[in-house]
């Protein structure tokens, strides 16, 4: 593997976490635990010297932390994802909102009269996820909220619906799995909503008045033809994990009950699915062929941020290294060899975090290092 700089910094490892997010506003809309922190993205700002007026790309973007990030230094950001529900979550935390037209659509909304509804069509998971009343209660506003003509309000009341509903679900995430666990005091829904909403509209006040351009869309980021060459100052980014998580299983719940779908295919922004391919470059590496794939994609992914990067410009990347049963892959060395060879510098690699693994009958598999990549143009 490539002679890279190494270094251990093992106090980034919170800040690769979502955690530091609960205790900034707007940035704690909706708990998205694969992601990192705005800390970690001032930082990455910090260190690579982008400033008001600059452009950045996550062409992972997930809750929006980069782009949120970049919005309060009134830097310039473009966000790309796969999944609905992170391109719904990253356009609600960005956009510019009328606080006082909020409020009084807010109003309008708890005016309404609880009117019992049809819950027959959801699915015996959300079902089991809630009380018969909390759903209930949920869908009737899920209704009342789907009469709001403008869809930035519309969205921004959804997601207050769905932090809501999170906190009187009996379901929480394990993993890649959605398990099912007995809660004693659900608290009444309607007045939790009601709260809720206050947050967020106290949340916007403190936010500030910083001014910067945030475009969201909805693509693949191991193809970005809607963007220009040479276009960006900076990347910061976190793509999928190899072999971790399917985030489609893992927010199913979210997507059915907010957005009427339950699909169950997998979606992991595409990177490492197809295993049917061509993978002669990689045939040295002793890995599986999901392994392989991965590596493929990723490989288009750094050529396109080599393509819309100016000369210069700088990535920051988190990544783990990739967990089997038999093996631990040193996903960050073999992502910083492709980096080289589609012409970056790699400058260094930090690890930031040592975790221990285990096989889904809780054995000791091993450790696995996540690591920041930092690569220049």
């Amino acid at each position: 593997m490539g002679n890279f700089r190494v270094e251990e910094d093992f106090d980034l490892g919170p800040l690769v976490t979502f955690v530091p997010n609960k205790r900034y506003p707007i940035y704690n809309w909706f708990h998205f635990k694969e992601g990192f922190s705005r800390d970690f993205v001032f930082l990455m700002l910090d260190r690579f010297r982008v400033k008001g007026g600059k452009w950045v790309l996550d062409p992972f973007c997930g809750s929006g932390t980069t782009l949120l990030s970049c919005k309060e230094r009134a830097i310039n950001s473009i966000g790309v994802d796969a999944m609905p529900l992170s391109i719904f979550l990253s356009q609600v935390k960005t956009m510019y909102y009328d606080i006082e037209k909020m409020k009084a659509i807010s109003r309008n909304i708890f005016a309404n009269k609880f009117a019992p509804t049809d819950v027959s069509a959801y699915s015996s998971m959300v079902k089991r996820s809630f009380t018969k009343y909390a759903l209930e209660d949920i869908i009737f506003f899920k209704s009342i909220i789907a009469r709001i003509e403008d869809p930035v309000i519309r969205n921004f009341f959804t997601l207050a619906l769905m932090m809501s509903s999170e906190k009187v679900s009996f379901a929480y995430k394990d993993g890649s799995y959605i398990k099912i666990r007995p809660i004693k005091n659900i608290p009444p829904f309607r007045p939790l909503f009601k709260r809720t909403v206050k947050r967020m509209f106290n949340d916007l006040k403190r936010f500030g008045p910083e001014r910067a351009s945030v475009k969201v869309f909805q693509g693949d980021a191991r193809n970005l033809n809607f963007l220009d060459d040479s276009a960006f100052d900076a990347v910061i980014t976190s793509p999928p994990y190899l072999n971790i998580i399917d985030y489609m299983k893992v927010y199913s719940l979210e997507t059915e009950l907010f957005f009427g779908e339950s699909r169950s295919e997998a979606i992991r922004s595409y990177i490492g699915l197809d295993v049917t391919g061509d993978f002669s470059d990689f045939s040295d590496l002793d890995i599986p062929a999901v392994g392989k794939a991965y590596l493929k994609d990723m490989k288009r992914i750094l050529l396109e941020q080599f393509r819309v990067l100016k000369d210069g410009g700088k990535v920051a990347m988190v990544v783990g290294e990739g967990v089997f049963p038999d093996r631990i892959i040193p996903v960050h060395f073999h992502i910083s060899e492709l980096a080289e060879g589609v012409g970056f510098k790699v400058e260094k690699i930090l690890y930031a975090k040592r975790r221990t693994v285990t096989d889904h009958e809780r054995r000791k598999i091993g450790s696995a290092l996540e690591s920041v990549l930092l690569f220049k143009k």
